[in-house]
């Protein structure tokens, strides 16, 4: 039996920390719409091979996916 993700209100924030509610039970969303002024040059926009560029969007009080590469000692 396989467990179906149930959408709800989710809190999602750009790196602009501009903040949307929406019904999702998706772990990011891309944020295509680039609305804003400073879009065009935000550190937080995604511009790939072949796709429009975007900004990624995560719930409020999620960590960033490579939070935990940060604690990571490598050997020299």
């Amino acid at each position: 039996m396989s467990r179906r993700k149930v959408a709800a209100p989710v809190t999602f924030r750009a790196g602009c920390a501009r903040e949307w509610v929406i019904e999702s039970a998706e772990a990011d969303l891309a944020y295509t719409d680039q609305a804003f002024p400073e879009c065009p040059t935000c550190p937080h926009r995604v511009e790939p091979d072949g796709g429009p560029p975007f900004c990624t969007l995560r719930p409020v009080g999620t960590a960033h996916p490579f939070a935990g590469l940060a604690g990571l000692i490598l050997p020299d």
